[in-house]
């Protein structure tokens, strides 16, 4: 096993991060639940930023890595949704469900080329 591929201890400031991203998300979720159409519109960018932001602090660690893929893709997949609820009539949940999938794609990648990896042991 490769050292990229070893479980680590988050640092303390991706740990922050990620904590400060909680936060970005819960916004623009209640934004999208109370309707708040342009301020939910805007949490959309420092949200899916602070994600990908993340996702290269961490990339060096392939479970981290695609567990962070994973979650870009699930605040992509939640701001289609939330935009098509609030301008399109909920007309892009099919843009949605595709970046769902491709978030269980990365995780399903991930998995299974672990499994894959220790079977051979």
């Amino acid at each position: 096993m490769q050292e990229n591929d070893t479980p680590s201890v988050v640092s303390t400031k991706v740990r922050t991060f990620e904590n400060f991203h909680i936060l970005l998300w819960l916004l623009k979720d209640l934004c999208w639940v109370a309707d708040f159409k342009a301020l939910g519109t805007i949490m959309i960018a420092p949200t899916v930023l602070m994600a990908i932001f993340i996702t290269i602090m961490t990339r060096k660690n392939r479970s981290e890595l695609f567990h962070n893929l994973a979650v870009v893709c699930w605040i992509l997949a939640n701001s289609v949704w939330m935009l098509g609820e609030f301008f399109a009539n909920d007309t892009t949940r099919p843009y949605a469900t595709g970046f769902f999938v491709l978030g269980l794609l990365f995780i399903t990648y991930f998995y299974v080329n672990r499994f894959i990896m220790r079977s051979k042991k």
